[in-house]
C-alpha cells in the first residue's frame, strides 16, 4: 500500500455496474466531485478489481484493516478521516471507493486522465496484494432488467446509458402489469410491419420479441419509445428532463 495526495474524484453512489461510473470526459457540472488530501493506494489481483468495480459486496476484512482511516479530505480548513476509501488498481486500471463507513464500496470514481497515468506509474513499481474473497473467481454476477449486462451498453454515451436505464425501468414495470394486449401495442411500435404477426402472440412471445429489439444500441427510435412509454409518470418523466437537459462540463 502506498498513499498518494492530492486526488480528484467525482462519486457515483450505489453504481454495482463500471460503466456508470464515468470517464472524466462525462463528468458534469452538477456532478459530486471534490479533492481527496490523501488516500491509500492498494495494488490487486484482476479479479478482486473487477469485483469492487462492477458489484456492491463486502470487501476483504484484511483489505479494509489495511486502508482504515488513511484517507484524508478537508473541509472548512479542517482534517476529516474517511474511514474506509482506497484507489484499487490492478496495473492495467484504477477505480477509487468509498464505502461511507461500511464494508461495502458504495461510492466509486473514475480519475482524472493525469491523476490515472501516475497511478498506473506508481503501479508499476508495487507488488500485487492478495486478499481473500471466498469464491471470487466462479463469483458470477447476475444482470437483469435493472442491470443491464454491459454488452448492451458498448459505446453509448452517458447520457445514452441513463435513458437506457430508464427506458428498462419502464420496460420492467409493463412486464409486471402483465397486459397481453398492451405488450402487443408496444412490440407493433417498435416493429411496426409485424402488427397481424402480434395478434396472435402470447404475452412471452411478444415481450421477448420487445427486448431482444430495443436492448440492442440506443437510437432516435429509442429516445422516441422511451419518452412515450413514461408518458404521465412523473416521477420516470422527472428522470427524463433531468437527463435530456444535462451537459457534460
Amino acid at each position: 500500500m502506498e498513499i498518494v495526495s492530492d486526488i480528484w474524484v467525482n462519486w457515483f453512489e450505489g453504481e454495482e455496474n463500471g460503466y456508470n461510473v464515468c470517464e472524466f470526459y462525462e463528468w458534469r457540472k452538477h456532478d459530486f466531485i471534490e479533492l481527496l488530501d490523501q488516500i491509500p493506494l492498494v495494488k490487486v489481483e484482476t479479479a478482486l478489481f473487477n469485483y469492487i468495480e462492477n458489484d456492491l459486496q463486502d470487501l476483504p476484512e484484511e483489505l479494509l484493516k489495511e486502508i482504515r482511516n488513511h484517507g484524508v479530505i478537508c473541509k472548512n480548513n479542517q482534517r476529516e478521516i474517511i474511514e474506509y476509501c482506497l484507489i484499487a488498481t490492478d496495473g492495467e486500471r484504477c477505480i477509487a471507493t468509498d464505502t461511507l463507513g461500511y464494508s461495502v464500496p458504495i461510492r466509486k470514481s473514475r480519475l482524472i486522465p493525469r491523476q490515472e497515468q501516475l497511478i498506473l506509474q506508481k503501479a508499476g513499481k508495487m507488488d500485487v496484494e492478495a486478499f481473500l474473497v471466498p469464491n471470487i473467481r466462479s463469483h458470477q454476477k447476475e444482470y437483469h432488467m435493472l442491470s443491464l449486462h454491459p454488452k448492451w451498453m458498448v459505446g453509448l454515451t452517458r447520457k445514452e446509458r441513463q435513458l437506457k436505464q430508464l427506458l428498462f425501468m419502464a420496460l420492467d414495470q409493463l412486464h409486471a402489469s402483465g397486459n397481453v394486449e398492451e405488450i402487443r401495442y408496444w412490440y407493433t411500435e417498435w416493429y411496426p410491419t409485424k402488427y397481424e404477426e402480434s395478434r396472435h402472440m402470447s404475452f412471452e412471445e411478444a415481450w421477448n420479441g420487445l427486448v431482444s429489439g430495443i436492448q440492442r444500441g440506443w437510437s432516435d427510435k429509442h429516445s422516441d419509445v422511451c419518452e412515450r412509454m413514461i408518458k404521465g409518470q412523473s416521477y420516470f418523466e422527472k428522470l427524463w428532463e433531468l437527463e435530456k437537459g444535462s451537459k457534460v462540463q
